[in-house]
């Protein structure tokens, strides 16, 4: 593939923002830092709420009722460990394109959820942060989880669209991973 000085490889060093973008504001990464650092409580603290009670995590996937029994015992398993590893990689800053692309996913599954409960006439509790099943119809609040998760997930594309951002290891790692290999050879 022929190289024009738009085009960058995997290897190659990242290109100069261009001029008026996102990433050419001094600010712009230290707001995408203050995003991640975010979702990655966001999701610590949902996935940490869940573990501790998976059985209940199980109840709260079943009370949707879209999946079959076995697989919602599957994913009301799995969930709080994937939002814990998801919410750590975010913190730390760790492969932060895929770990807010993962909760970007996560966030818009949860949306189907509610949306499908709210407009099949379910009484449920999201069980968004722990709990979750059957509630008093007047005790739902599809309207403000759906409102949050809308919030979180286009902050969630933000980050995975340009994960550029401060304290990270990603921009730890970087440098290593891009600089060019040296060699051991002694010169004779």
């Amino acid at each position: 593939m022929p190289s024009t000085p738009d085009s960058t490889t995997a290897l190659s060093p990242p290109r100069p923002a261009r001029a008026g973008g996102p990433t050419s504001r001094p600010w712009w990464p230290w707001l995408v830092t203050v995003l991640r650092v975010g979702l990655g409580a966001v999701a610590l603290a949902a996935g940490a709420a869940k573990v501790g009670d998976l059985d209940a995590s199980v109840w709260a996937v079943r009370a949707y009722d879209l999946l079959p029994v076995p697989l919602a015992e599957v994913v009301g398993t799995v969930l709080p460990f994937a939002e814990i590893l998801a919410g750590l990689l975010l913190v730390t800053g760790l492969f932060t394109r895929w770990a807010a692309g993962a909760f970007a996913l996560m966030l818009a599954g949860f949306a189907v959820g509610i949306v499908s409960a709210w407009a099949r006439g379910l009484a449920i509790d999201c069980g968004c942060f722990g709990g979750g099943g059957e509630v008093d119809p007047s005790a739902t609040t599809y309207l403000t989880d759906l409102l949050r998760d809308g919030a979180l997930f286009l902050a969630a594309v933000l980050v995975a669209w340009r994960p550029r951002s401060r304290l990270s290891l990603d921009g730890a790692l970087a440098p290593v991973a891009l600089a060019p290999e040296r060699s051991t050879d002694v010169p004779d």
